[in-house]
């Protein structure tokens, strides 16, 4: 009888990432003591994550297609500062009908996510241009409407129910990262057990594959982007409730955050493999030294370079990693890269 194969409980990459986050507390907390724990800091670390959360599970769900989605941040903001416009003139009503059209000025914005994202899909599957074209086009002409519209000025003034998105407690969790978790959740099944989540990784495996298979990866892409552009617009609510205020220049500096949180946590930048969990815990990695460098009183652009040199490493080991297997495969057991290996070296 042949063994049972045990799955293990932990990814050997969510393993080395709680080791990292772990290392990462044990570290600064020695350097930087007790304000590292205060309650003041954790509570502004649980309301920093989530947007960015977001936004990483947005970039995330088109890198596992093999794609990638630029148009993020523009989306994010586009669609606050329509909820925002809406939300500042309608009637205030206080009542059961003011929260409906609350309610209904956000959906709004998200709907309008949803369009931008279903037009990068109709683009990058009906017409083949590759998404990086395609997001970087549309990041283009929506950064450009929102600040032609709005004039580069800012939105602000929303009633109790925005402002209760974006910085409420419930038992003592920030709203927004209980929004994060009650995301994150379906999504990860969404990927790991539908159908849905198994042609998401396929395509980015081989979508040639895929199309010869009779699956229709036109509509699949669509579905992708719409996604994309949803969790975006979602985003861009929570970062509108949490600033009281909506702008075309918010959150510029996170499109490169988004990218390395999703590779960090484990998701093949060409696309096939990735766990939430993994980038969630990549997320909080990022938080922490964000964190710890703001308490010591280093630049903040300090902390972007030490993440963008991060990206590079990965990178460079993910590849370094695929070389070195087949490198060994092309040396017969006998032989090294220079001749046959001596007694010595076996011994």
């Amino acid at each position: 009888m042949s063994p049972v194969r045990r799955i293990p409980l932990v990814s050997a990459t969510n393993r080395v990432l709680l080791v990292l986050f772990a290392g990462l507390v044990l570290l600064f907390g020695t350097v930087i003591g007790t304000p590292l724990f205060r309650l003041g800091t954790l509570r502004a670390m649980a309301l920093q994550v989530p947007q960015l959360g977001l936004l990483s599970l947005a970039m995330m769900i088109a890198l596992l297609s093999g794609g990638l989605d630029l148009s993020i941040i523009a989306v994010a903001d586009f669609s606050a500062l329509v909820s925002a416009f809406l939300l500042t003139n309608i009637p205030a009503d206080p009542g059961g009908l003011g929260i409906l059209l609350q309610v209904l000025c956000l959906l709004a914005g998200l709907l309008v996510a949803a369009t931008i994202g279903a037009i990068n899909g109709v683009i990058i599957a009906y017409l083949d241009v590759s998404p990086i074209l395609t997001t970087l086009g549309t990041m283009t002409m929506i950064k450009g409407l929102s600040v032609g519209l709005t004039h580069g000025g800012v939105i602000s003034g929303f009633p109790p129910l925005v402002l209760f998105l974006g910085n409420a407690n419930l038992l003592g969790v920030p709203v927004p990262l209980v929004i994060l978790l009650l995301v994150a959740w379906p999504v990860a099944v969404m990927l790991n057990r539908s159908p849905f989540g198994n042609l998401i990784a396929m395509i980015g495996s081989n979508i040639a594959a895929v199309r010869y298979s009779g699956v229709d990866t036109r509509w699949v892409l669509i579905r992708i982007y719409v996604l994309s552009g949803l969790l975006a617009g979602l985003a861009g609510i929570i970062m509108m409730a949490r600033f009281n205020s909506a702008n075309a220049a918010y959150g510029e500096s996170f499109l490169l955050v988004t990218v390395l949180a999703a590779v960090l946590g484990g998701v093949d930048p060409s696309g096939g493999f990735g766990k939430v969990s993994g980038l969630l815990i990549a997320l909080a990695i990022l938080q922490l030294i964000s964190t710890g460098f703001n308490l010591l009183g280093l630049s903040e652009f300090l902390t972007l370079t030490i993440w963008g040199v991060t990206l590079v490493s990965i990178a460079g080991l993910g590849v370094l990693r695929q070389r070195l297997p087949s490198r060994r495969r092309a040396i017969s057991p006998g032989q090294t890269s220079s001749g046959p290996i001596s007694p010595r070296a076996e011994r």
